[in-house]
């Protein structure tokens, strides 16, 4: 497995979110985190690289794992997690910069050699299935992009460092129906390197995309499995009554 929570628990200050969490994520697949609002998708998404080590009155109990490093250790980096874990957010948030250094800028930060730069952009830009769309505007800002390019964009920037785990949330809630699908055709191809871990509350998403499936109900883990038995066969009756539309 290459991502795992064990006996994970996370507070912001008094309030528990997250209740003894135990799950593992196989390497070159797609996990879909499903549930509905404020049952701890995100949180427990974000725990894996760090995001919550920017809110003072977050606390974390439990153990979280990238192959055997141990994430939260002390003498480890949380640059390097980060280059590790990428992640993906819900809002396309590209630099306010041309595309090329939007991802050049990472590159530069973590001393990329000068001369492998425009190769390693061209291969995420075609990674991202973007390199048609922009190779004859690289100096464009990046915020002129259509809202899926943008994303798209946001993607290839991820990719460019090349991670182990590439964690998304929410990856099209913003986006047409047109863009979202180029996403999901994207996400299946990246999975050939990538480990992914994507929130959706998209059940016909889910279902497209995914291997496995891992409903989460008022911070629990409820029922983790096989995308074909989570949404066919599950065996907890809150995941059937979520999965069949009952609440939300």
């Amino acid at each position: 497995m290459k991502l795992r929570a064990e006996n994970l628990n996370l507070y912001f200050g008094q309030k528990q979110i997250l209740k003894n969490i135990n799950i593992e994520f196989p390497k070159n697949q797609v996990t879909s985190l499903i549930g509905p609002s404020g049952c701890g998708k995100s949180t427990l998404l974000r725990s894996f690289n760090r995001m919550h080590d920017l809110s003072p009155d977050a606390r974390i109990e439990g153990k979280l794992f990238l192959d055997e490093l141990d994430l939260y250790g002390r003498k480890n980096s949380v640059t390097d997690i980060r280059k590790r874990i990428g992640m993906v957010f819900q809002k396309p948030n590209p630099l306010p910069k041309s595309i090329y250094e939007n991802l050049s800028y990472a590159l530069n930060i973590h001393n990329y050699p000068k001369q492998d730069i425009p190769n390693l952009i061209e291969a995420a830009l075609r990674e991202s299935f973007l390199w048609d769309e922009v190779k004859d505007e690289m100096k464009k800002p990046a915020v002129k992009l259509s809202g899926g390019q943008q994303q798209r964009l946001c993607i290839a920037r991820t990719v460019v460092l090349r991670p182990e785990v590439i964690l998304m949330d929410e990856p099209c809630s913003a986006l047409d129906p047109i863009s979202t699908k180029k996403i999901e055709e994207l996400i299946l191809k990246l999975k050939e390197d990538f480990t992914i871990v994507i929130v959706t509350h998209n059940m016909q998403q889910a279902q497209r995309i995914s291997n496995k499936v891992a409903f989460m109900y008022l911070g629990e883990l409820i029922e983790y499995d096989t995308s074909d038995t989570i949404f066919k066969h599950p065996n907890n009756e809150l995941t059937q009554r979520y999965i069949g539309g009952y609440f939300g």
